[in-house]
């Protein structure tokens, strides 16, 4: 082989070297897929006791805030994406997490200030809810979904808001993951039973929080 050309190909395959290490180290300083994120954190429900349930304010509801005899601050405000509200006279109110009423007698504190004797009304309208009180369904349902929290929800109100079902579900493979003091512990349901074969037996309490996952059956 001519000398020139030898060194010409060790050149390159220098140069490659020195090309693949930058890259290397481009993708380990932004991020490339090397690092790994940390596992969500189990969040419990904030509603502690389910025989009295009260529906708790989340971002992205529209409260409506009545001030009696104060048309003027009166109104319809969203709650944030961070759950914060700011009104007419007050601003980044803390609302998610409270239910109406403990929501109202702060604001009437805050404009104490400003008016004489406030009375203020709070009405959610188009509930959502905080993510922590809302009941998630993924894989083999129908219609996967995320869905607001309903005093008394059972097992079979959450499948008839998914649509039920399809056709490729392993419903008594399914399972429940519940946040239990401060862990996630799974239990297992039976969706196929429940509700193909109408076994009521099968249905059970659904709480705030809790994530049903429906996996595909193996044919």
């Amino acid at each position: 082989m001519d000398k020139n050309m030898d060194a010409s190909i060790k050149n390159i395959s220098k140069g490659l070297v020195i090309i693949g290490s930058l890259l290397l180290v481009t993708a380990c300083s932004s991020g490339g897929g090397y690092q790994e994120l940390p596992s969500a954190k189990a969040q419990p429900s904030l509603t502690t006791d389910i025989d009295n349930y009260n529906y708790l304010i989340g971002p992205q509801d529209n409260l409506e805030i009545f001030v009696w005899g104060n048309p003027e601050i009166s109104g319809v405000f969203q709650v944030r994406p961070d759950g914060k509200l700011s009104t007419s006279l007050v601003d980044d109110l803390e609302a998610s997490g409270k239910t109406p009423t403990e929501l109202a007698r702060e604001i009437e504190s805050y404009l104490s200030e400003y008016v004489r004797d406030p009375i203020v009304t709070v009405i959610v309208q188009g509930f959502v809810g905080p993510f922590s009180e809302q009941v998630r369904v993924i894989g083999e349902a129908a219609q996967p979904q995320a869905i607001s929290y309903r005093e008394h929800m059972t097992l079979l109100d959450v499948m008839i808001s998914v649509g039920g079902l399809t056709e490729f579900a392993n419903g008594n493979g399914a399972n429940l993951i519940r946040v239990v003091n401060g862990k996630q512990v799974k239990y297992s349901i039976r969706l196929d039973d429940l509700v193909k074969e109408g076994e009521i037996a099968a249905n059970v309490d659904i709480l705030p929080g809790d994530i049903v996952i429906i996996p595909e059956a193996w044919f």
